[in-house]
Formats: C-alpha cells, sequence, structure tokens
C-alpha cells in the first residue's frame, strides 16, 4: 500500500496523513503570538490612540483564571524577607535573656536603660514612646491609603475625577502619592529620632541593646526607603505611557503587598522594642 495514498477518515480528530512522514493537524491551531496576547484564540490586539505599535491583550486584561507571575514572585520574596526579620526578633530577645540573667539583682537591666530613652510624659500623665507611636501611626494610616489606591487601581481609574480637595474622587496615583508622602514623613521622623538618641549618647556601638536597636530598626528603615523608590518607579510608569495597562495595574499592586509588609514588620518592632519593657 502506498503511504502517499493513505487517507484517514479524520472527521472528529480532523487529522490527515499527507505523506510518510508529514502530519497535517487541522482545526485548532494557534501561533505562539497569539497565545501570548490572549487567553483564547482570535484576540486581536489593541492600539492605542497616538501608540506606534500594537498593545498585546494580555499586557490590557491579563490571562483570565492565570494567577500573575509578578505578584507570586513577590509573595514568595516577601516570605524570604519575612524568615530574615524573624532571625532578627530571635537575636533581640536572646540579647535580651542572657543580658538580663546576668545583670545583678536589684540593678537596672540594660533593656530598662534603653527604653527609657524613648519614654516622654504626655497626655493624662501617660508615660509612653509618644513620638515614635505618632510616627508609628503615620505609617500604619499609609497602608490605608495605599489599599486606597490599589482598589481605584482594580477599577482602572488612574487620575482623580473631580476636584483635588474632593478625596472621594481620588484616582490612584493621588492616594499613591499621599503614601509616598506619608512614608516619607515616617522615615525623616526616624532620623530625627536616630539624632536625639546619639546625642543622649545612645549609640550602635553604646552596649548590645543599642546595637539591636539600631540594626532591628535601621534595616527596616532601608525597606521603607525601597518601598519610596518602588512608589516613584511605579508612578512615573504611569506617566510615561498614554495608557493603564494591566501589567501597571499589577505593578501597582504588588508594590502595595511590599508596603503592608513592611508596616506589619514595623508594627511588630515597634511593640517589641518600644512597648514591651
Amino acid at each position: 500500500m502506498e503511504h502517499s495514498s493513505l487517507r484517514w477518515d479524520a472527521k472528529y480528530l480532523n487529522l490527515q496523513p499527507v505523506s510518510p512522514v508529514g502530519v497535517t493537524f487541522r482545526g485548532l491551531t494557534i501561533h505562539n503570538a497569539e497565545v501570548a496576547s490572549s487567553s483564547t484564540a482570535g484576540a486581536v490586539a489593541d492600539k492605542p490612540i497616538g501608540a506606534a505599535h500594537h498593545v498585546a491583550a494580555v499586557r490590557t486584561g491579563g490571562v483570565k483564571g492565570r494567577a500573575d507571575m509578578v505578584s507570586v514572585g513577590t509573595i514568595v520574596w516577601l516570605a524570604s524577607e519575612l524568615m530574615f526579620f524573624a532571625a532578627l526578633f530571635a537575636a533581640y530577645f536572646h540579647l535580651k535573656n542572657v543580658t538580663t540573667a546576668l545583670a545583678p539583682a536589684g540593678t537596672q537591666t540594660m533593656w530598662e536603660w534603653g527604653s527609657s530613652h524613648f519614654l516622654t510624659v504626655g497626655p493624662f500623665s501617660w508615660t509612653l514612646p509618644w513620638f515614635s507611636l505618632i510616627n508609628t501611626i503615620i505609617l500604619v494610616l499609609s497602608s490605608v491609603t495605599c489599599q486606597t489606591g490599589v482598589w481605584r487601581a482594580e477599577h482602572g481609574q488612574l487620575n482623580r475625577t473631580g476636584s483635588l480637595l474632593d478625596f472621594r474622587k481620588w484616582g490612584m496615583r493621588e492616594w499613591y502619592i499621599l503614601t509616598f508622602l506619608m512614608g516619607a514623613v515616617f522615615l525623616g521622623g526616624q532620623a530625627y529620632e536616630y539624632a536625639n538618641l546619639i546625642n543622649e549618647g545612645f549609640t550602635l556601638t553604646t552596649n548590645a541593646y543599642s546595637s539591636a536597636f539600631f540594626l532591628a530598626t535601621g534595616i527596616h528603615g532601608l525597606h521603607v526607603l525601597g518601598g519610596l523608590i518602588a512608589f516613584l518607579f511605579m508612578l512615573a510608569r504611569t506617566y510615561l505611557t498614554r495608557r493603564f495597562t494591566h501589567e501597571q495595574q499589577v505593578h501597582a499592586i504588588v508594590t502595595s503587598y511590599y508596603w503592608h509588609f513592611v508596616d506589619i514588620v514595623w508594627i511588630i518592632l515597634f511593640t517589641v522594642i518600644y512597648l514591651l519593657r
């Protein structure tokens, strides 16, 4: 039997051999470029007004039912960062236990000495680390403004739709700019606190407590600075492009992941270092 004359009835498979080594598959044949641009066959790339090239559909709408790799990668990376801060907390508590055990009975422990530098008398004669508490509230509230910006991004609202004084009409940009400013205020407050502590003789090399304090809060401050830089890059990207795409939306969301992580870590740090005696 000649192979070249062989024909299969393939009305269900839509399969037909046309040569001894070549087989043609008819039916669902999708080009790689089309797969990259849409989750379904036949999707047409969009071309924004003024753009030189078409924009793939996946960039404007994503792939339905598929987790975004940038989001997944960010979560995995933040999990590793969490382990890093967990190691810092472990070192902090170990130093506290060892130095407290070595302190003579009836004397002030190193941790009592260190925490006393943060305490001030405030309203109702309450002795608390008031300056650090206010700074913490600013950072926590910045997480609220950041999440509000995420909700605007998820609905595709990039800019405000009303007066700048009407925050209810703000878009993602306005909420993220406010978040950036609040984060910058927190960082400035931390620098001010460092300056006061150093003037009081509370430096990195004073003792184990001061070393642990500057190490933990300093590394967190670097993470806050990294978050502020991430906000700048994300906002600049929205100004440099002609339309708000799905990629920019994902960028805004993963930036919020990082910022929420920084806030949660600081709440734990503040409780452990400033409040626990």
